[in-house]
């Protein structure tokens, strides 16, 4: 398939090249698209290419309806993630570490979709800095992960104190949890950016997608260099 094929279904122009291109089918954002959309789309994408077909962000009721009409999927609930047809694992080792419960359903959404494009997941919740002896506990296997999601809201702090316990990519998802001065997530946001840790990666406020897809280059360029 060219890298540059486009697909017009009129209301979205398929990207089918981007398998070729990325190692994974485009992945499609739910919001603002009709259920009868997002099963147009997905059914064109798992045509046109091998690999495992996303769709992010997606209510239940959207999700029932979708499944209804396109059979063989799976629906994540707290991740908010529809998935045909997921990879197999190939080897990567991806940590998901979530400061607090509250954080939950960013950190799962990041695993989810990363599982769901064939990284080996592992998850550690509620590690917060509040109490600085949970995340030091599971520090072996941070330090033995091929990359970590780091997701924190309040001040952020946790992709720091993560940065500088492993050498493997750090991911930092800020989360908008807190309260008022957390500016829904701006201030950890700035705060990751502004990290002494060298080297740590941050993605959008709430994004455990582009957290789990910043996972996929990584072990994609790996592959490809393998």
């Amino acid at each position: 398939m060219h890298p540059t094929r486009v697909h017009d279904l009129e209301f979205a122009q398929l990207d089918l090249g981007r398998e070729q291109r990325q190692g994974l089918p485009e992945v499609v954002y739910g919001p603002g698209k009709t259920p009868e959309q997002i099963r147009r789309i997905a059914d064109e994408l798992l045509r046109h290419n091998t690999g495992p077909v996303l769709v992010t962000r997606v209510d239940d009721a959207t999700a029932a309806k979708v499944l209804d009409e396109l059979p063989g999927g799976d629906y994540h609930a707290l991740a908010r993630l529809l998935v045909w047809r997921p990879a197999e694992t190939d080897g990567f080792e991806l940590t998901v570490v979530s400061a607090g419960t509250s954080d939950l359903p960013v950190a799962a959404e990041a695993a989810a979709v990363a599982a769901a494009v064939g990284l080996a997941v592992t998850t550690v919740q509620d590690v917060g800095v509040a109490g600085l002896q949970r995340v030091l506990r599971v520090a072996e296997l941070l330090q033995a992960s091929d990359a970590v999601v780091v997701v924190a809201g309040m001040e952020g702090a946790l992709a720091s104190v993560v940065g500088g316990l492993v050498g493997c990519p750090v991911i930092a998802v800020p989360v908008s949890t807190g309260y008022g001065a957390s500016l829904e997530g701006v201030t950890a946001l700035l705060a990751m950016h502004a990290s002494c840790a060298a080297g740590v990666t941050v993605v959008n406020i709430d994004s455990g997608f582009g957290a789990a897809m910043a996972a996929h280059r990584l072990a994609w360029a790996g592959r490809r260099r393998a």
